[in-house]
């Protein structure tokens, strides 16, 4: 265990970037309570400016980091389970795997600021991923423009009543449709001593791909599909197995 000060030397930032496809619709909710006269009970998040809909960085982020740790096995050890792991797990009685992966987890994702004492104590220095929003692709745009596609839909579902077998309750969920492009971008920075944090990190993203990002997942949203710009990077990723090793 490296328990000194963070000294290690920055080799490199390297930029990964490439697109999301929705493959289903995608609800990341605006988190507004209020129900406007003919709108949706239920919106997507948008920007401010343009009123377009976008993935916000944290979502994606948080969604990968959690897949990743449900992957480790490391959350009953975790000090709270129900929060993201903490550098506090560190000072556990962790296999010499278990240690490895925690540590990527808090390289690539970082500690809370309460962890601060633990941070230093094992050196883990700053946080190596930065995750930006995510904006819809200027092809989608431009398609929104012409009138071929559009950027939102709203989907009415129902609540059955279990004894009459009926459609009650009513409510219109707004969602982002299959077929919407975002652009992505993650900002990776790798000093002396790193090792396999890109890999890690696809491998969190090839999680994710399996699972499903925003609400509703259980009822058919959120399925996205990862091309990145970098051909080599795009190969690896597609041909990724994130269960292989762990």
């Amino acid at each position: 265990m490296g328990k000194n000060n963070f000294q290690a030397k920055l080799r490199e930032i390297k930029k990964i970037t490439g697109k999301i496809i929705l493959e289903t619709g995608l609800h990341i909710g605006a988190g507004e309570t209020e129900m406007h006269i003919g709108g949706t009970d239920n919106p997507v998040v948008k920007h401010p400016f343009t009123h377009e809909p976008y993935i916000p960085g944290s979502s994606l982020k948080g969604k990968v980091r959690s897949l990743l740790e449900m992957r480790s096995g490391l959350l009953p050890k975790n000090p709270d389970p129900k929060r993201p792991l903490s550098a506090e797990i560190l000072k556990k009685d962790l296999s010499k795997e278990e240690e490895e992966v925690a540590l990527k987890i808090l390289k690539l994702f970082g500690a809370s600021g309460a962890d601060a004492e633990a941070k230093e104590a094992f050196g883990l220095g700053p946080t190596r991923a930065s995750f930006s929003d995510c904006f819809i692709t200027e092809d989608c745009r431009e398609k929104a423009r012409r009138g071929e596609i559009v950027l939102t839909e709203v989907k009415a579902e129902n609540t059955i009543n279990r004894i009459t077998g009926t459609a009650v309750h009513p409510h219109f969920t707004e969602r982002v449709p299959a077929g919407v492009e975002f652009e992505f971008s993650i900002t990776l920075k790798i000093f002396e001593g790193d090792e396999r944090l890109e890999e890690f990190l696809l491998e969190g993203l090839k999680l994710l791909e399996y699972d499903v990002l925003g609400g509703s997942g259980s009822r058919g949203y959120g399925r996205v599909r990862f091309k990145f710009d970098n051909s080599e990077i795009d190969q690896r990723f597609q041909a990724m197995n994130p269960f292989s090793r762990a």
